[in-house]
């Protein structure tokens, strides 16, 4: 008798993308999987990691290895966070509170959207609930009623959130032709968590165009200037994050205004179309600030060498987005657990190869450049 084929248990995060397609709604993959326009600058996010070639020490002992760090003095088991994203209960009913459990557990850190469809009370108390100390931080868009976003701060530092992270790329929303196709919205049983039961803001239903877009031309605040950044930073102690930076001048104002870290960000191409892609833009945000902020990677994560890859161009840490939402669709908190299973032990792998036993080792010696070819 033929053995018993065993279930399939997804080997990398390819794998989980391909499962979560099965899983998810049409309306609800292309709203993840999209990128703005032709999606140029979504694939180059992933096509640019490949020119960033290793170099590997040899005969280095990394019998031992330790990958945690820590983030504005926050510790993380791996240099690893989630990454800001909107509707998680889309993937799964229990939605970022499944995303921030198997976070916490994990050791990882999260960042929780404005947008999202747990409240920010919910999700801080996985953290509490446990007596785990993993960072969570709260991203913040800025509304054109400043008393709403008054009041989002003010929720986030009271239910114990570490940093504010400020995003400064969507000063309208880019052009995702998927969820205009499909009208995107919100089922009739899901709402804006943090935002239904302040203001009664909920995301419209518009015939032929996306409810998400019509959301934020009607909300958002396309006004919002350097000097909103010095009126958030007065309004709660918790360092700024300013995500969505792709050039070395943007980078230095933001430390002159205030923020304490910043994240190499396009938003994982669903902004504007043809921008560079996140990891062309770290070094040079890297050089340009210094020690004077952290410097954060997001875009294209999709392996651990992609990990080491941010790390020896300077990045402290990295945050990943959609897989961990095919991680969420598949299977709920475990499938997210998961995800940052594989990343973590490929990192660990990774670092072994590379002759690295700690984070402190992984430098930009390890990258091949021109200066290495003309040898």
């Amino acid at each position: 008798m033929m053995e018993e084929r065993k279930s399939f248990q997804p080997l990398n995060l390819f794998e989980y993308e391909q499962l979560a397609t099965k899983s998810l709604s049409q309306m609800a993959l292309d709203y993840y999987a999209s990128g703005a326009w032709d999606e140029v600058t979504l694939r180059d996010n992933r096509a640019a990691f490949e020119k960033f070639k290793l170099r590997p020490r040899s005969l280095v002992d990394v019998s031992q290895r330790n990958l945690a760090t820590e983030v504005l003095a926050q510790p993380l088991q791996i240099p690893l966070l989630i990454a800001p994203m909107a509707f998680q209960c889309l993937a799964n009913p229990q939605g970022e509170v499944a995303t921030a459990t198997a976070a916490a557990s994990a050791g990882v850190g999260m960042v929780l959207s404005t947008l999202s469809t747990k409240t920010i009370e919910e999700v801080a108390a996985v953290c509490h609930d446990t007596n785990l100390q993993t960072p969570q931080w709260f991203q913040l868009y800025i509304h054109k009623d400043r008393g709403l976003t008054r009041a989002l701060v003010e929720r986030a530092y009271t239910a114990g959130y570490k940093a504010l992270c400020i995003t400064v790329d969507a000063p309208v929303l880019g052009r995702r032709e998927r969820d205009k196709r499909n009208e995107f919205a919100l089922p009739p049983d899901m709402q804006l968590a943090n935002l239904t039961n302040l203001s009664g803001l909920n995301i419209p239903q518009k015939q032929g165009e996306s409810g998400l877009f019509t959301y934020f031309a009607q909300q958002l605040d396309p006004a919002v200037t350097w000097q909103d950044l010095e009126w958030l930073e007065s309004l709660c102690p918790l360092p700024l994050v300013v995500k969505g930076i792709l050039r070395a001048d943007d980078a230095v104002r933001a430390v002159e205004s205030g923020a304490k870290a910043i994240v190499v960000s396009n938003h994982g191409g669903r902004q504007l179309d043809g921008a560079i892609a996140s990891i062309d833009a770290l070094a040079e945000v890297v050089d340009a600030v210094g020690d004077r902020a952290e410097v954060l990677l997001d875009g294209g994560i999709r392996r651990g060498t992609d990990i080491l890859r941010a790390l020896a161009l300077g990045a402290k840490a990295v945050l990943v987005g959609r897989p961990v939402l095919w991680g969420l669709a598949v299977a709920g908190e475990a499938g997210v657990a998961h995800v940052i299973d594989i990343l973590r032990d490929e990192l660990d792998v990774a670092m072994a190869l590379s002759g690295c036993a700690s984070l402190e080792k992984i430098d930009s010696s390890l990258l091949f450049s021109e200066k290495h070819r003309s040898r």
